[in-house]
């Protein structure tokens, strides 16, 4: 019996250590680059300028939904499937978006890269495209997402909009910035674009 005990321990230390070491390595990836206007209260205000971004879209109805394809799909894309079997660097966050033509995954390229230096992917179905640039209310929160707490955070964000007169523009969309065997400081973000001047 302490046998058994004995090795859990040392399995959960290993587990804690092994997830230390992944949340030090994805604070080094590079992070999609934007300018913190204003914080009111769980919300920021942000001011991203535009970005080139990878994207995969398919029909669907859930921001969680065909994500496992899209990352491979995409994943594929950066790790050499384009027309100069270049590795391209993973940076964060991964976004989700969806609509009423279905939903989309989308990764950040390099800010190294513009669009005449960028690898095209040899997969037809990856587009390669500009973010908009814009303001953006941005609430934060941890642990695992699931389509619940992400409906559940959107309605948060939307009360904050709206109880400081701000009007929404568009849709909202999910970032994520963790790979799934990260335990340790899981982080997530809700986003919509705003209209705001400073």
């Amino acid at each position: 019996m302490n046998t058994v005990r004995i090795v859990a321990g040392i399995m959960i230390l290993v587990l804690i250590c092994y997830s230390a070491m992944m949340y030090a390595a994805n604070r080094k990836v590079e992070r999609q680059q934007y300018r913190l206007v204003k914080t009111i209260g769980d919300m920021e205000i942000r001011y991203y300028p535009k970005a080139i971004v990878a994207t995969v879209a398919s029909a669907g109805n859930s921001y969680m939904g065909n994500s496992n394809n899209h990352f491979r799909t995409l994943a594929g894309y950066i790790f050499g499937d384009n027309n100069t079997a270049e590795k391209i660097s993973m940076t964060a966050p991964v976004r989700m978006d969806k609509d009423a033509t279905g939903n989309k995954m989308s990764f950040v390229m390099p800010s190294g890269y513009d669009m005449n230096t960028l690898p095209k992917p040899n997969d037809s179905t990856v587009s390669l495209h500009y973010s908009k640039e814009g303001y953006y209310a941005v609430l934060k929160f941890g642990g695992y997402a699931n389509e619940q707490k992400i409906s559940r955070k959107i309605n948060e964000l939307k009360t904050a909009i709206a109880n400081n007169g701000l009007t929404e523009l568009g849709e909202y969309s999910y970032l994520g910035y963790n790979a799934p065997w990260d335990v340790v400081g899981r982080e997530n973000e809700i986003i919509v674009e705003v209209a705001y001047s400073e």
